[in-house]
């Protein structure tokens, strides 16, 4: 059993989360829920070793294998898939080549009464007798097993890890967790960039396979089908109860139903009492009776509703300057990289005020399109921008290229122009940067806030078309749905590139569907064309694709 005790988290005057305290047991799968910035991928990182706590501790038994999958991280470009999949038992090859070299050392000594000659035997027995305690593995099928699970074809296991894309190399990076059979599975959103059978293998890994898992994720049913216990993090405190997700909401909603029903008649009990002892207050024949509800109402117990978190983003986009009629059309546009075609031929038009989704398999050529849109990669063809089109661009990985020593503060002051450097304060604030929080480093920040970080500099400057690559990738669910809102209401232009079906849904009317080396455009919405091409989640559309 691993526990957690007493753990309290304090920066620049601020408390994430205090005094929180529970047990990991063995075959636990716990959900940590909360809003963005609420504390949650801090709490993993504590758990995991890589940060410290301001007070409180970590126990785990001596010889627990901890592993932490966490948002963002680099795989060696030196090695192929295999082999850096294999990195997961290094450490075991590292104690046999060290055996192998006592040993030799051993045979080459003729010293056999010295100090230094009896240390290394001692050496080559202590380790000897830990490594062949090891259950005997055949160490190329699991490597083999797992990547295949997680996506990947054989053709993929010889080539060097940097071809890949970077949701692929987070599937490395989890193969080799996984090899590793850790006593707690730590996980930070990991299902962002798994396709739908993936993410189907890796639940029944999870259920079968696994011992202690603690997730953080955003994807509904991924929690609700793993997960048997619920850990909340709001307000500086915890909820735990022992059900998924979906069954935590409707109890805590009871809960919270129950706690105001009864605060609310305490209230009514203390306010008749309290009337009665200042009607009767100095009357002689009452004074036994008011004397004995002063004290009835000092010895009350004060019933507490918890606090419910109503913070919320307020994200609206400026008004969007008129652009011509058409701000993107192609005409018979190729992409090739050397030998590689992308895609052929591509022939569409995108009118000002439509809202478009780019939808297929990982490595078809959505994010190639939209660096040809924004004129940051040559192509073959004609690809034009329409009379004063004005980009607004959020690439996939935004989050990841703002300068971690950067204050909040001067991560807007640095791109601010005008009138806006005024208000800077102001928008954080409405991006839920409040008191103090626009002094913390970019390194502190959850994956979240980041994304929200990022999105402001989206409202700096007016803008009629505006390009989001998978935006929603780290936000909470009830930031997702404001940011629908604010799309929904944007007067511009918008193309889409997303595998979430609840955020494209009732958002775009057209997709544009790429595949086969090919572009098609779907004159419908999302929900129609998923009827239409019998799939029940986008993610279907990456089942076998390419990794580049």
């Amino acid at each position: 059993m691993i526990s957690v005790d007493g753990l309290t988290v304090e920066f620049g005057g601020t408390t994430l989360f205090k005094d929180i305290s529970f047990a990991i047991n063995e075959k636990d799968r716990i959900a940590l829920m909360g809003k963005n910035g609420a504390g949650k991928s801090t709490l993993l990182k504590i758990i995991a070793g890589v940060q410290t706590a301001s007070r409180g501790k970590v126990s785990a038994p001596k010889d627990a294998v901890i592993a932490y999958l966490p948002q963002h991280l680099l795989t060696n470009d030196s090695r192929t898939v295999f082999e850096e999949a294999a990195q997961a038992f290094a450490h075991i090859f590292a104690m046999q080549h060290e055996i192998e070299a006592l040993n030799a050392e051993l045979a080459a000594r003729t010293d056999y009464e010295s100090a230094e000659y009896y240390e290394i035997i001692e050496k080559v027995s202590a380790l000897s007798e830990k490594f062949y305690s090891i259950e005997e593995i055949n160490y190329d099928a699991e490597v083999e097993k797992i990547l295949l699970g997680l996506g990947f074809v054989r053709e993929d296991f010889t080539r060097p890890t940097g071809e890949f894309s970077g949701g692929w190399r987070m599937r490395i990076e989890l193969a080799k967790i996984l090899l590793q059979k850790p006593d707690l599975l730590l996980l930070d959103e990991p299902t962002n960039h798994m396709d739908i059978e993936s993410i189907q293998w890796f639940e029944d890994f999870l259920i079968n396979s696994a011992k202690a898992v603690i997730v953080i994720s955003h994807d509904r049913a991924f929690v609700d089908n793993i997960t048997t216990r619920t850990i909340e993090v709001t307000m500086g405190r915890i909820y735990d109860y022992k059900v998924n997700y979906s069954s935590y909401l409707q109890l805590r909603k009871e809960r919270r139903e129950q706690q105001q029903k009864q605060f609310d008649e305490q209230q009514r009990f203390i306010a008749d009492n309290q009337d009665f002892i200042d009607r009767f207050r100095g009357t002689y024949s009452k004074t036994n009776q008011v004397q004995s509800r002063v004290k009835m109402l000092e010895k009350l117990d004060i019933i507490e509703v918890d606090e419910e978190d109503t913070s919320a983003l307020r994200l609206k986009f400026p008004p969007s300057p008129r652009s011509g009629s058409y701000p993107v059309i192609l005409e018979g546009m190729t992409k090739r990289y050397d030998n590689h075609l992308v895609f052929a031929d591509a022939s569409f038009s995108i009118a000002r005020g439509e809202r478009v989704a780019f939808v297929g398999k990982n490595g078809e050529g959505k994010s190639t399109m939209v660096k040809s849109i924004m004129g940051e990669i040559d192509y073959e063809g004609k690809l034009a921008l329409g009379h004063n089109t004005m980009i607004g661009y959020f690439a996939q990985n935004e989050a990841s290229l703002l300068d971690e020593d950067n204050t909040v503060f001067q991560t807007i002051d640095d791109v601010a122009k005008g009138d806006i450097r005024t208000k800077i304060k102001d928008l954080l604030g409405a991006f839920m940067f409040g008191g103090d929080s626009w002094t913390k480093k970019v390194k502190v920040l959850s994956g979240g806030e980041r994304t929200r970080l990022a999105m402001i500099k989206l409202l700096l400057e007016p803008v009629n078309l505006l390009i989001l690559d998978e935006p929603t990738n780290h936000l909470d669910m009830k930031t997702k749905d404001i940011l629908k809102a604010a799309l929904q209401d944007y007067d511009g232009t918008l193309i889409l590139v997303s595998h979430d079906r609840d955020f494209l849904d009732g958002l775009v009317s057209k997709v544009y569907e790429f595949g086969n080396k090919q572009v098609k455009e779907h004159l419908c919405d999302v929900t129609a064309f998923l009827e239409k091409k019998k799939m029940e989640n986008l993610r279907e559309l990456e089942a076998g694709g390419r990794k580049g």
